[in-house]
C-alpha cells in the first residue's frame, strides 16, 4: 500500500514539474489575444510548448507563445500606449483647438462690429457719404481680419487702397457737390491721383501702423496655439525605439505567454520602462513650461497701444478725422485735381431720393455680449491652460499610475513572474536619467522631438518680446525655420514694450445707430491738432510696415 502511494507521488510530480510547469492549457490566453483584436487565432497554440524560439518572452516553464505570436504582441503594446498618449492629451489639445476657433470667432466679430461702427460714424457724420463708401470699408476691414489672424498681406497698402477708394466719394460729394455724380472715367482718375495729391496727410500710414502694431502680440499669440497642437501632434504619433518596444512587450503581453493575462506591472518596474520610452518627451516639459509662461506674459502686456480691441473700435474716429481734413482743403485739392484731371465730367442723371431714404435707415448693432472680449477670451483659457504646464513632466507616471501600473501591495508583474515587489533602482525622468534604467536602454534624444523643442524655444522668444519677427516669419515657426527671428531685443522692459497703462480700456459695446445719437449730418469735426501734424503735402508720410514690425517695439514707452 504505501508502495503504491509512493509511485502516485512520483507520477504527478512527473505531470506537474518543471517540463510542464503550471500552465494547463492556452484557452485563457486565446480568448484575450482575440477580445484585444491582437490578430487571428487559428494559428495559436492549444496546449503549452517549450517557447525555445521566443526572444523577448524568455521563460524557464512552458508557454503559449510562438514567436509569430510574440510579434504580434510587440505591435500591440506599441498601439496600446500610444493610444494612451492621445487619450492623455486630448483634453489638451481639444482646449487649444477650441480656443484657436474661439479667438478666430472673436476676432471676425470684433472686426465686423468696428466696420459697423464706422459706417454708422459716416452715417452720422457725413450721411451722403456713408452708403457709397460701404464697399471700400467692407473691403478694408476683411484685409484687417485677415492679417489679425496671420495673413501676410501689406495693412499698408490695404490702408492706402482704402483711403484712394474714399477719395472720388470725397470730392464728389463733399469738396464739389453736385446735383449729378462724376463719370466713372473722371472718378477712377480722382482715385489715382490720391496719392499724389495726398488729401489725408499721414493718416493712412498712421492707421496701417497703429492696426499693426496692435495686430503683432495677436498674431503671435494665434501661432503659439497652432505650435502648441502641432507640439501635440508629434508627441502623440512619437516613434518608439527597438529598446523600447521591446521593454513594453515584456512588460504588457509576456505574463500573457504564461497563462498570466490579468496581471499588472508593478509600480516601480512600470516606471522604469515607461520612463526610457518616453525619456525624450520629458526633455519637453521645461520648455513647455516656459511656454505657458511666455503667453501668460504676453497677454498681460496687450493693452494701450497693443490693444487690438481699443485700436479697432477707434478707427472709425481717425477715419472721420480725415476725411474732416480733406473738406477743410477743399479749395487747394480741387485746384490740384482740376489741374490733373480736369474739370469734372458728370452724368445727367440726378440722384434718386430712393437712395436717400436708404441712406437713413438706421444700422443695427452687433448683438454681442459686453463680457466677450479679447482679454477675457485670454483669461480664461490661460487659467485652463495653467492646469497643463506640467503636463510633459508628469506623463510617464501619470500613465503608470492611471492605467498600466498595479495599485502598490498587490502581487504584480516584475519582469520574470508575479510576485509582491519590483526590487530594482526607478530612475527619475528625462534622457540623463535613463543611464541607470535597468529595463529600457535611451541611446539619445529623439531628433524629431528636439525639432519640436527649438520650435518651442522660437516662439518662446517671440511670446516674451526677446525675439522681433520679421514679415512671413510665423509660417517659418511651423516649418521649423530659424531664419525668421531678428535676435535678442536690446529693450531691458521686451521688445512688445509696456502699452499705455494710462488708457482707459475700452470694452467692446453695441454700435451708436441713430435712435441713439444726434443727427449730424452736417457736422463737421473740428481737428485743429490733426490739421497742423497732416495738413498739406508735406505731412507725416506713410511709414512701411517691414520697418515698423522690426522697430516699433523698442519705441514703446507708454
Amino acid at each position: 500500500m504505501e508502495m503504491r502511494a509512493v509511485w502516485v507521488y512520483a507520477f504527478l510530480a512527473v505531470f506537474n514539474g518543471p517540463c510542464r510547469g503550471t500552465l494547463m492549457d492556452c484557452d485563457e490566453v486565446r480568448k484575450v489575444f482575440q477580445l484585444k483584436q491582437i490578430g487571428p487565432v487559428k494559428s495559436l497554440p492549444e496546449t503549452p510548448r517549450t517557447g525555445s524560439d521566443l526572444q523577448v518572452c524568455l521563460s524557464k516553464n512552458v508557454t503559449c507563445c510562438t514567436k509569430k505570436m510574440e510579434e504580434r504582441y510587440q505591435v500591440a503594446a506599441r498601439r496600446d500606449i500610444q493610444n494612451l498618449l492621445q487619450t492623455s492629451s486630448s483634453s489638451l489639445k481639444f482646449l487649444i483647438s477650441r480656443n484657436v476657433a474661439a479667438f478666430q470667432e472673436t476676432v471676425d466679430s470684433l472686426v465686423r462690429q468696428a466696420e459697423n461702427h464706422t459706417h454708422t460714424v459716416l452715417l452720422h457724420t457725413y450721411r451722403d457719404l456713408a452708403s457709397p463708401a460701404a464697399a471700400p470699408v467692407g473691403e478694408f476691414f476683411t484685409d484687417v481680419g485677415l492679417f489679425v489672424l496671420g495673413s501676410e498681406l501689406s495693412l499698408e497698402e490695404a490702408s492706402q487702397r482704402f483711403f484712394d477708394a474714399l477719395f472720388p466719394l470725397v470730392y464728389e460729394r463733399l469738396i464739389e457737390p453736385g446735383l449729378s455724380r462724376l463719370s466713372p472715367a473722371y472718378s477712377e482718375c480722382v482715385r489715382a491721383a490720391c496719392r499724389d495729391l495726398v488729401p489725408y496727410g499721414g493718416a493712412p500710414g498712421r492707421l496701417a501702423t497703429h492696426i499693426s502694431r496692435a495686430s503683432l502680440p495677436g498674431r503671435v499669440f494665434l501661432q503659439a496655439l497652432h505650435l502648441g497642437i502641432e507640439v501635440i501632434n508629434t508627441t502623440d504619433h512619437i516613434q518608439l525605439s527597438r529598446e523600447c518596444r521591446r521593454g513594453l512587450l515584456r512588460m504588457s503581453y509576456c505574463p500573457h505567454c504564461q497563462g498570466l493575462t490579468a496581471s499588472k506591472p508593478c509600480m516601480g518596474y512600470c516606471l522604469n520602462v515607461v520612463r526610457g520610452c518616453l525619456a525624450s518627451l520629458a526633455e519637453v516639459d521645461a520648455h513647455w513650461r516656459e511656454f505657458v509662461r511666455s503667453l501668460e506674459t504676453l497677454s498681460t502686456r496687450m493693452h494701450g497701444v497693443l490693444d487690438l480691441e481699443q485700436v479697432l473700435l477707434g478707427v472709425h474716429g481717425l477715419v472721420r478725422d480725415a476725411v474732416a481734413q480733406a473738406q477743410r482743403n477743399g479749395p487747394r485739392l480741387s485746384a490740384q485735381v482740376h489741374s490733373v484731371c480736369g474739370h469734372p465730367s458728370r452724368h445727367q442723371e440726378q440722384v434718386s431720393s430712393v437712395q436717400d431714404h436708404r441712406d437713413s435707415i438706421p444700422l443695427k448693432a452687433v448683438a454681442r455680449n459686453t463680457e466677450d472680449t479679447l482679454s477675457n477670451w485670454r483669461k480664461d483659457f490661460l487659467s485652463s491652460l495653467r492646469l497643463y504646464r506640467t503636463f510633459y513632466g508628469g506623463l510617464a507616471d501619470l500613465l503608470c499610475v492611471s492605467d498600466l501600473g498595479s495599485a502598490d501591495g498587490r502581487a504584480c508583474w516584475n519582469g520574470a513572474e508575479v510576485d509582491k515587489g519590483y526590487t530594482l533602482r526607478v530612475v527619475g525622468n528625462g534622457i540623463k536619467a535613463q543611464a541607470e534604467n535597468p529595463e529600457v536602454k535611451v541611446k539619445e534624444a529623439d531628433p524629431v522631438i528636439n525639432q519640436v523643442i527649438d520650435k518651442l524655444k522660437h516662439i518662446n522668444q517671440l511670446l516674451q518680446g526677446r525675439s522681433i519677427p520679421k514679415l512671413g516669419s510665423l509660417d517659418q515657426i511651423e516649418t521649423g525655420s530659424g531664419d525668421g527671428y531678428s535676435g535678442d531685443c536690446d529693450d531691458e522692459d521686451g521688445c512688445w514694450g509696456s502699452g499705455n497703462g494710462a488708457v482707459e480700456r475700452r470694452r467692446i459695446v453695441p454700435i451708436l445707430t441713430p435712435e441713439n445719437t444726434n443727427n449730424h449730418r452736417y457736422h463737421h469735426p473740428q481737428t485743429k491738432d490733426f490739421d497742423q501734424r497732416n495738413s498739406g503735402p508735406g505731412g507725416t508720410q506713410s511709414v512701411p510696415l517691414a520697418l515698423v514690425s522690426m522697430c516699433v517695439f523698442g519705441l514703446l514707452s507708454g
